[in-house]
C-alpha cells in the first residue's frame, strides 16, 4: 500500500517535496491511521528549514487527526474505526522521572511526530497506540486537528500560568495559537484577556472570540497600555515568535506575575534581574501538553467552549501555506484536508 506525504527537502530549504512511499508493516504497539486532517504549525517551518537540526526526508506534521485502520496484535487501547490524534508527543520512555510525574513531554528520550518520527502530513501515519488520544464525539475533526497542538499548547500554558478567574492575562500573539489561547483563557479559565499582536486583523478576530482588550505594539507601547488599563497583568503567555514580545511580556505583568514562554524565536530575551527579584516575577517555559492535557483540551472543544478558526487546503498547497505563514497572512489555523486533491490509493 502506498501513501502520499510532504517531506523535508534534501537540503532542508524550508519547503517540502511531495512524494509517494510504501507504508511499512506495523510493529509491536503500533497502529496505522488514515489521516483526515493535519494542521500546519510554525514548528513545521522550523523543521523544514533545519532550524533544530536537518531532517531530510522526514514526513512533517504533528496536528493530525485520522481513523485507525489496523492495529498490531495485542494492542488494546485502540481499535479500527477509532478517530485519534497524531500529536507532537509521538512517544516517551514511560519510566523516567518526568514520565512518572506527569511531565512526559520533558522526557529526555521523547520521540516527536514530524521531527524525530514521521508525522501526519501524509495520507497515512503509523502511531504508537498508547500515545494516540481519542477524539470525543461531537468535535469536528478539522477543528480537532488544531487542538492537537495549538489548542493543547495554549491550554497547558494557561494552566501553568496559574491565572485565576477574574484575573488579567495577556496573550502575546493572536495567530493560530493565540486565538485559541484567548478562548481557553476566557471561556475555560474565566480570566480577563488582553490580546497583543502587530496585525489588526488578528486583533479583531481575538475580540470576536472573547478578548476584553486588544493592543497593537507597532502603534503603542503594549506593556504600558496593559499596566495602565489593568494595573499589570497577573500572567502573560507569549505565543509570538518575537524577541520584542517576550521583552514586553515581562514589563506588562504586575508584581508576582508569571510569564509563560511558548513561542520559539531563536534570539535571547532581556531580563532585568532587579525587576525579577524585587517584583517576584517568574518566567517559565511550557512545552505542548501531555496526553491527559490533550484529552481535556479536546473535551472543551467538544462542549463548544473553544471553537478553532480553521481553513482547509490540499496537501499540494503545503509550500504555499508555508509562505503565507512566513508572511504573517494566516488567520486562525491552516489545516490540510487529505481528501482534497488526493489522487493516491486509499486501499
Amino acid at each position: 500500500m502506498k501513501m502520499k506525504a510532504a517531506v523535508v527537502t534534501q537540503d532542508s530549504n524550508g519547503n517540502v517535496d511531495l512524494v509517494e512511499r510504501d507504508i511499512r508493516p506495523l510493529e509491536n504497539g503500533e497502529a496505522l491511521v488514515e489521516v483526515e486532517y493535519c494542521g500546519v504549525c510554525h514548528t513545521d517551518l522550523h523543521v523544514a528549514a533545519g532550524d533544530f537540526g536537518q531532517k531530510p526526508g522526514r514526513v512533517l506534521g504533528h496536528e493530525g487527526i485520522g481513523i485507525v485502520k489496523e492495529v498490531f496484535p495485542g494492542v488494546t487501547s485502540l481499535k479500527p474505526g477509532d478517530r485519534v490524534s497524531i500529536a507532537w508527543l509521538y512517544k516517551s520512555c514511560g519510566g523516567c522521572e518526568y514520565c512518572v510525574t506527569g511531565r512526559e513531554t520533558l522526557c529526555r528520550r521523547v520521540v516527536n511526530s514530524g521531527y524525530t518520527a514521521d508525522g501526519a502530513m501524509a495520507t497515512h501515519c503509523i502511531v504508537y497506540a498508547d500515545y494516540a488520544v481519542k477524539v470525543p464525539e461531537g468535535l469536528d475533526p478539522a477543528q480537532a486537528s488544531s487542538i492537537t497542538c495549538a489548542g493543547v499548547t495554549c491550554y497547558k500554558a494557561i494552566k501553568v500560568s496559574g491565572v485565576q478567574p477574574g484575573q488579567w492575562i495577556a496573550i502575546y500573539g493572536a495567530g493560530g495559537l493565540g486565538n485559541l489561547a484567548v478562548q481557553y483563557a476566557k471561556k475555560v479559565f474565566g480570566a480577563h484577556v488582553v490580546a497583543v499582536d502587530i496585525n489588526d486583523d488578528k486583533l479583531a478576530l481575538a475580540q470576536e472570540v472573547g478578548a476584553d482588550l486588544v493592543v497593537n505594539p507597532s502603534k503603542e507601547d503594549a506593556a504600558r497600555f496593559i499596566q495602565e488599563k489593568t494595573g499589570g497583568a497577573h500572567a502573560a503567555v507569549v505565543t509570538a515568535v518575537s524577541r520584542a514580545a517576550f521583552n514586553s511580556s515581562v514589563d506588562c505583568v504586575r508584581a508576582g506575575g508569571r510569564v509563560v514562554a511558548v513561542g520559539l524565536p531563536s534570539e535571547k530575551m532581556d531580563l532585568s534581574i532587579p525587576r525579577l527579584v524585587l517584583d517576584g516575577i517568574e518566567v517559565i517555559g511550557s512545552l505542548v501538553g501531555t496526553r491527559k492535557d490533550l484529552e481535556e483540551a479536546f473535551q472543551f472543544g467538544a462542549e463548544g467552549l473553544v471553537v478553532p478558526v480553521v481553513q482547509t487546503r490540499s496537501l499540494d498547497e503545503t509550500n504555499a501555506i508555508f509562505q503565507e505563514m512566513r508572511d504573517g497572512k494566516i488567520q486562525g489555523r491552516m489545516v490540510i484536508d487529505m481528501k482534497k486533491g488526493c489522487c493516491c490509493s486509499h486501499s
